[in-house]
């Protein structure tokens, strides 16, 4: 077997294992889930930690269109797939039986406000520790 056709099959071996290792490497992340009601949020107080990469999983069990709005702590995360925030990066819009995933990593420790901007008038409130 020529030497270049054996060189070139254990490179790609080795740069596989590689890649394998890599997203090995990478952590699984924390996860915070929450349920959205009929006007309510369940918990209604979330914790992250600072630099922990966290699954936010929201489920809207309620019969309205509900949105997790909090504006100062989405501007201070590190968001993976900001695709799942409305276009001004300040909330995520939930149907009525959705569930929607945000990867984020929580930076800046602090207290940050949680609304539902459409029934935050009938409570659906809450907060947000990053500790």
């Amino acid at each position: 077997m020529p030497r270049r056709l054996v060189r070139s099959g254990l490179l790609a071996v080795l740069a596989i294992a590689i890649g394998v290792a890599v997203v090995k490497l990478r952590p699984r992340p924390a996860e915070v889930d929450v349920t959205m009601v009929d006007d309510r949020f369940m918990p209604a107080r979330l914790t992250f930690k600072q630099g922990v990469l966290s699954r936010l999983r929201l489920t809207n069990r309620g019969k309205h269109t509900h949105e997790f709005t909090a504006p100062t702590f989405f501007a201070t995360a590190e968001i993976d797939n900001p695709g799942v925030l409305n276009r001004e990066h300040t909330e995520i819009v939930v149907g009525p039986g959705e569930s929607k995933d945000l990867l984020l990593t929580a930076r800046r420790p602090g207290t940050y406000d949680l609304r539902c901007s459409d029934h935050d008038w009938d409570g659906m409130i809450g907060g947000i520790v990053v500790e």
